[in-house]
């Protein structure tokens, strides 16, 4: 399902060029988008005229130009040429020395055994060939010499993948037509080759199998070779004697494009895969047409939030608020189309391999629903973010990681958070318990974490897996112990600032949140009772003041059940969490007390 979905999404790129430029967006078969430096610029003796750097100066540090060259070789082991392309090492004869303790004496070492492959290789394909393009490099690499290295190249381009271009000629020498017809009888198997065929798994049809297919790249701490998600390399992954790639029989065709279309997507550049913890997420869409089908894409970047500039941060507040009114995708975005098809699939790094984390297939209506549901379920009053800053995954994610280091995201939560979100199906069980053990330890209680312990409850109830949810607003009435536990602990707290100051060394939040959210009745008592020294302090300074804090205390503690609970649960955890946030940021919004603030405090 997942490589037919990526191979129909590949015809619809080959058949839709880019609509500025008019620039296919994915190569023809048998041809790959390649990251290329340099390029060679020959006389039609194979002199060598010039040195082109082609590489893309926009940025501060210049990168490799993207330029669709023919396939290359899966390299494992061993020595195997491209075709008109390859690496310093193979074209000129010269690579990085990988031998750090003489790497600075010697920055480059001779790699003569690869650059007389890729000289035999082409010598021997292109003997009989009359183009002149094809001749310059057969003249070239006959008369070049590694020695000659650093007479004409500098140091920095060791190691960069370089092309070929005739002296005067626009086109590289690999798009020449007599380049392209000899290339596309290499892509046909030699009689020497034991050749498979049968019924591809992903067209249904009878065509020639891939024993190896092409590397994935771009993947997130993945292998810079690339990595496989079809790939069978022991004999304990194989069945009836098949080997490699006939133990899930998929056609060279079919291989070739899902493939392709994946490095597309992987390209950060192309705005189709956002990381979320370890995982590369990548999406696309299918529509009526691609207007369409680009609404349909941007409409989901802007959904989680990856708006760079102050006017995409702008539409981003603009979407997610209508979403979250519960207003229809067509109503937000006119020029979406509810019923296109939109796909969603996560990978992450898995030595050579790569796993899927991941993957949806659904429609625009469909995922504009369980993203509504995802901006209601974290609603929390007062609202845990400010209104031009909706948070993205990263700021969600970085609630439950130790010292708010992206590393520390735990992976396979992170991916379990957006399954979730996007199939609107219950929060991951984790969630609730690394945020309540992030707040133990750092006794950071944000608005943000708050928000997730809310929605993970209230999502968990609503489909009926708890007994019990958790208000969004604060209140005392029809809500569970635990929660009003959390508030008569902010209640306390409030009461020692008021007889202490807000700068003494530890307050009861630092000593003893922990032991009161977990085990409230081994705590609670010796509180209280220190309470009430406090409360005589306040009535000496400020006995109004006094007064309505006795008040607070007294209506929570009339709810508190008789005996205090001696264990709380995970869920419990999460509710007296949430009560103590309502309770702490309704003194810092009421308005009808003097000594109180009008300002919501972000930091509690």
């Amino acid at each position: 399902m997942i490589l037919s979905r990526l191979r129909d999404y590949y015809y619809h790129l080959l058949e839709n060029p880019d609509p500025i430029s008019g620039v296919a967006r994915v190569p023809p078969y048998g041809f790959t988008d390649e990251k290329i430096s340099y390029c060679l610029v020959l006389s039609p003796l194979g002199e060598l005229v010039d040195i082109q750097d082609i590489r893309d100066t926009t940025e501060k540090k210049p990168k490799p130009k993207s330029i669709s060259v023919p396939r290359p070789e899966k390299r494992t082991s061993g020595v195997k040429p491209n075709f008109l392309w390859d690496k310093t090492a193979y074209v000129l004869g010269v690579e990085g020395n990988k031998d750090k303790k003489n790497a600075k004496a010697q920055p480059t070492i001779l790699s003569e055994k690869t650059f007389e492959a890729f000289k035999d290789y082409h010598l021997t394909i292109l003997a009989h060939s009359n183009d002149e393009g094809l001749q310059a490099v057969c003249k070239f690499l006959t008369n070049w010499n590694p020695q000659n290295f650093s007479q004409s190249f500098k140091d920095e381009s060791i190691d960069a993948n370089v092309i070929f271009k005739l002296d005067g000629d626009v086109e590289y020498i690999h798009e020449r037509a007599e380049a392209k017809k000899c290339w596309s009888l290499l892509l046909q198997p030699s009689d020497e080759e034991v050749v498979s065929k049968g019924m591809c798994l992903v067209t249904g049809q009878e065509a020639t199998l891939s024993r190896l297919h092409p590397a994935i790249k771009g993947v997130y701490s993945g292998q810079s070779s690339g990595g496989s998600i079809v790939s069978f390399n022991a004999s304990a992954y194989e069945s009836f004697g098949k080997e490699q790639g006939n133990n899930a029989p998929v056609s060279d065709e079919a291989a070739f494009a899902y493939t392709t279309v994946l490095n597309y997507l992987l390209r950060r550049e192309n705005k189709q895969c956002i990381l979320i913890g370890d995982t590369s997420t990548v999406f696309w869409a299918l529509a009526n047409n691609e207007q369409q089908t680009q609404e349909a894409i941007n409409w989901f970047n802007l959904s989680l939030n990856t708006a760079n500039d102050e006017t995409e941060l702008k539409e981003v507040r603009l979407t997610l608020e209508k979403i979250s009114q519960g207003r229809p995708v067509k109503d937000v975005v006119p020029k979406l189309d509810e019923d296109t098809r939109f796909f969603i699939l996560g990978l992450a790094p898995n030595a050579a391999r790569l796993s899927i984390r991941y993957w949806q297939d659904t429609t625009i209506g469909a995922l504009g629903k369980n993203l509504e549901q995802h901006w209601n379920d974290v609603q929390i009053n007062p609202p845990a973010w400010k209104n031009d800053e909706p948070p993205s995954m990263w700021r969600w994610l970085i609630q439950i990681a130790a010292q708010d280091k992206s590393e520390n995201i735990p992976p396979q939560l992170a991916g379990e958070f957006l399954r979730s979100i996007i199939t609107g199906y219950r929060y991951p069980r984790m969630l609730l318990t690394f945020v309540v053990q992030r707040i133990r330890a750092d006794g950071k209680i944000s608005p943000l974490r708050v928000a997730l312990v809310k929605a993970v409850i209230c999502r968990d109830y609503r489909l009926k897996f708890i007994d019990e949810g958790v208000p969004m607003a604060f209140t005392l009435e029809n809500v569970p112990p635990a929660y009003r536990l959390g508030c008569l602990f902010a209640v306390l707290e409030r009461i020692q600032e008021a007889a202490l100051g807000k700068d003494i060394n530890a307050t009861i939040t630092d000593r003893y949140y922990g032991t009161a959210s977990s085990v409230p009745y081994s705590v609670f008592p010796r509180l209280i009772k220190s309470a009430q020294h406090h409360l005589s302090k306040v009535r000496k300074d400020k006995p109004g003041f006094a007064v309505n804090l006795n008040k607070d205390l007294a209506k929570v503690i009339e709810l508190i059940p008789v005996d205090i609970p001696k264990h709380l649960s995970i869920e419990d955890q999460g509710r007296f969490a949430v009560g103590y946030y309502h309770q702490r940021q309704y003194y810092f919004t009421k308005k009808d007390d003097a000594n109180s603030s009008n300002e919501i405090d972000e930091n509690v």
